[in-house]
């Protein structure tokens, strides 16, 4: 996966850009609101809630926004009922494209998403059509400057993870789900610097795009990703070292 490396380096960028504009905010305060509902206020037994309250915090949300929200999710507050989806479908080029949904209005939602393929040149699809090709793990990205690979490889190894992968600007430290709050605890007592965290999909395979094709993916995957219900977009596609440097 290294050459998918173009679009983690463009999708970090992004994300640091919206952290500062506050824009990633909507999409944390939901995703604890749901977390909350789901399994109980309290961070220290609910994990799905710890998760989404660090992703909060890495995107500089304010601690009251965040109890807020919290408050919402265990009824204490009224709040907004949303409820959870994964849509499917294909991108330019074949690229397999799934995406994480929190939404109030299914129906709504649907016809955006549906919009956006249609627009960039891909296509939604039916349940199941993709997903097969995806499997959740945990994820963390660590920042290389001043880093040494061999500590990385030996903490997160000796934590469980099943993986690090040089991307280039970071390191990736894939684990199975249910090892991925060790990986991340024995990662940051090694006081390595830690970018993000979080559980994901990741592709079993990839299909490589070039030029015209691997601009439109990044256009429709940054599109995607701009809709105010999609939480989080998945994709296999890889673009070659290069491909996008004036992107």
């Amino acid at each position: 996966m290294a050459g998918h490396s173009a679009w983690k380096n463009i999708r970090h960028k992004k994300a640091a850009i919206d952290a500062k504009r506050g824009k990633a905010w909507s999409k944390c305060a939901r995703a604890i609101i749901v977390a909350a509902r789901n399994g109980g206020g309290d961070p220290e037994t609910n994990l799905t809630l710890r998760y989404a309250i660090d992703d909060a915090k890495a995107v500089n949300m304010p601690k009251d926004t965040i109890e807020k929200a919290i408050k919402k999710g265990s009824g204490e507050l009224q709040g907004e009922s949303y409820e959870s989806a994964v849509y499917e479908g294909y991108g330019p080029g074949g690229v397999a494209i799934l995406l994480d949904i929190l939404t109030d209005n299914r129906n709504r939602t649907a016809s955006d998403v549906r919009a956006i393929f249609d627009k960039i040149g891909g296509n939604m699809g039916t349940s199941g059509c993709v997903s097969y090709l995806f499997s959740t793990k945990g994820q963390v990205t660590l920042a290389k400057a001043g880093t040494h690979e061999d500590v990385v490889m030996a903490t997160a190894l000796e934590a469980g993870a099943q993986d690090v992968i040089d991307e280039g600007e970071t390191w990736s430290v894939l684990c199975e789900p249910g090892d991925f709050l060790n990986v991340r605890q024995a990662l940051e007592k090694a006081g390595l610097t830690i970018e993000s965290a979080e559980l994901t999909k990741v592709p079993a395979q990839t299909v490589t795009v070039t030029g015209e094709v691997a601009r439109k993916v990044v256009r429709l995957v940054e599109t995607l990703d701009e809709n105010e219900d999609v939480q989080k977009v998945h994709a296999n596609f890889d673009i070659p070292d290069g491909e996008l440097v004036d992107e």
